[in-house]
Order: C-alpha cells, then sequence, then structure tokens
C-alpha cells in the first residue's frame, strides 16, 4: 500500500506537469507593460471543497471583484498547493495560495515528484500558518507518531500539500513506508475515520479545520503532537521553512489540551506575467482594514493576517507590484 501511494502520487504529479506544460528552466519573462484596460477575467486557484484554501480564494476573489471595478476575479477549486504552483507558472491560473514549502522546493527543483524549476511564480503576501494537524481515536493506543506502523491514515489526494508534506515528513523519520496511506481529500477522510476504515487523519490547513470538526462531533479525538519529533530528528533544519506551532486547547471539541506541531505557511502567489497595477490594486483591496476584518471573520485562520505580517515566510520573491505596495507600508 505504501508502494502503491507514492506510485499514484508520482502519476498524479507526473500527470499535472504533462497537462499544464509547465516551464522548467526557463528564464523569467517579461511581464506586461501597462495596466489592463476595461473589465477582464482572472483566475484564483484555491483548494478542495471545505478547505481553508477554498475558504479564502472565494472571500478575496470576491473583495477584488467588488473592491477593482477592472477585474473579474473567478475562484476555482483546485487539488490544491501542488496543483495550483503548476496552474500559476503555466498560465492557466493568476492568482492561488502556494504553501511556502511547495513553493520553494518547486523553485529550486527539489520537488519529490519533479526535477523540474518552477521559476514563473512570484509571493504577493503571507495568508496564515498551515500547521500539520494528525488526528487519531481518543480510544485507541496511538499516542505519538511512533506508534504508527501497521495502521492506516488517510493523508490528503495525490498531489495536494497535506500529502507531499506527510509524505515529506515521515520519509524523514523513516515512517512512511511502515503505515498504510489513504489517498483521500479531507471531507472523505473524515467521513472514512468516523466509519472506523482509517486509525487517523492528516491535514496541513489554518486550523479549525472542517473536516477535524466533522469528525469530533462524531468520535472523540486526539491530536498528536508533532513537534517533538520533528525538532529531534533535525526536520526544521532540512526543512527551514517549516516552523513550530501550537493548536490551543479547545480549537475541537474535546480537546482540552494545547497540542505542539509544525506548520508550512499558506503564500497569496501570481504568475510572474501578471501587471504590476493588478497586483498593487488587488493587495490595496484585501489588506484594507475593512477587508481585513471580513476575512478574519469567515476564517479564524487569517487572525494573523495584516499589514504587519504581510511579508512573513516568503519563500519565493515578490512580484514587483507586491514590493512597491510593501514598501509604501513599510
Amino acid at each position: 500500500m505504501p508502494r502503491l501511494f507514492s506510485i499514484l502520487l508520482a502519476l498524479s504529479c507526473l500527470a499535472l506537469v504533462a497537462t499544464m506544460g509547465c516551464s522548467s528552466d526557463a528564464p523569467d519573462k517579461p511581464r506586461e507593460a501597462s495596466p489592463p484596460t476595461g473589465s477582464r477575467t482572472l483566475i484564483f486557484n484555491g483548494g478542495p471543497r471545505g478547505g481553508t484554501f477554498n475558504h479564502f480564494a472565494n472571500k478575496m476573489a470576491a473583495v477584488i471583484s467588488e473592491d477593482v471595478p477592472s477585474l473579474d476575479v473567478r475562484s476555482k477549486q483546485s487539488g490544491g498547493s501542488l496543483s495550483n504552483l503548476l496552474a500559476l507558472c503555466s498560465g492557466k491560473a493568476d492568482m492561488a495560495i502556494v504553501n511556502a514549502g511547495d513553493a520553494f522546493l518547486g523553485r529550486t527543483g527539489k520537488l519529490h515528484c519533479s526535477d523540474k524549476r518552477y521559476v514563473q511564480l512570484r509571493a504577493l503576501a503571507f495568508l496564515y500558518g498551515d500547521p500539520a494537524q494528525l488526528v487519531v481515536r481518543a480510544d485507541s493506543n496511538i499516542h505519538t507518531v511512533l506508534d504508527l506502523p501497521g495502521r492506516t491514515i488517510a493523508v490528503g489526494n495525490p498531489g495536494s500539500g497535506a500529502a507531499l508534506s506527510a509524505e515529506r515528513f515521515f520519509r524523514h523519520l523513516k515512517l512512511w513506508t511502515k503505515f498504510k496511506h489513504q489517498p483521500v481529500s479531507y471531507s472523505q477522510a473524515a467521513a472514512d475515520f468516523t466509519e472506523g476504515k482509517v486509525d487517523g487523519l492528516w491535514t496541513l490547513a489554518g486550523y479549525p479545520t472542517t473536516s477535524i470538526i466533522e469528525a469530533a462531533a462524531s468520535v472523540p479525538i486526539r491530536i498528536l503532537n508533532l513537534h517533538n519529533a520533528a525538532a529531534a530528528s533535525g526536520f526544521y533544519r532540512l526543512y527551514p521553512f517549516y516552523s513550530q506551532s501550537t493548536i490551543p486547547a479547545g480549537t475541537y471539541p474535546g480537546q482540552t489540551r494545547p497540542v505542539d506541531t509544525f506548520q508550512d505557511a499558506a503564500l497569496w502567489c501570481v504568475r510572474l506575467t501578471l501587471d504590476d497595477r493588478t497586483v498593487y490594486d488587488s493587495l490595496q483591496a484585501v489588506f484594507s482594514a475593512k477587508r481585513l476584518a471580513e476575512m478574519r471573520r469567515i476564517h479564524s485562520a487569517a487572525r494573523h493576517m495584516g499589514l504587519k505580517t504581510g511579508i512573513d515566510n516568503l519563500s519565493v520573491p515578490m512580484h514587483p507590484g507586491a514590493v512597491r505596495f510593501w514598501s509604501e507600508h513599510g
């Protein structure tokens, strides 16, 4: 089963690369010389239905469309971080949310599923921390990652940021081949977990995560500490775009104690060729005081989103339009 999942993940990545035709080592293409005139449509890739990526993309697309009259931004569901990276650098999406780790490894040709270098990617802003969350049943005898051998864990659909991070983490711990991986979406994982078809579910998403809320509503849960294993094994040194994070007590039903884990960062990214004016106006719309307040109301993962944190954790170069915006804000 572990070998089958790795094959499925590799095939998924290859299929995405083949269908999207993403350039690799080609130099950066020149950007549009002038801003757009009149209204035009842009595609904003989010993530799977119900995921944090999709919540943010839906709201941000609506905000930009309302506040920038020349733009009609339409959010689109996707497979997640990897799908979005490929869509941006192939021109099939204009904006998207990408995990900092995938963006960095993609740019440097070190993604596990591809040795291409995806250079047609630029960052606009840090949005929120994306903590890894591994959930098991409260009455199970799984207390640490060392108890996973022989179990079945839902790790996210192939090619998603969740699946890539799970494989990255557990390969590093030399555990990846010791348990079974269920390559399914968050919503399916929650259903399988409550029905006892899997022993645990893995997410890489801002908390609270819908799939975990759904699972916790049906069965008592336990969230495993992932930080201890990450720190002791040198995971942070090998992958410096990951950092420690804590899921506060009470985030999920029955969770009485805080849980330490590691997190990636969700970045708002664009294709290189998007013009400077569009980027600047979009940032100005989303990061206005009014719209930031709305973002925090739709999802608590936006609690740290703001002008003071906007360029935190950027793992790839900023778009020139973003450089202008952030320079004006100190």
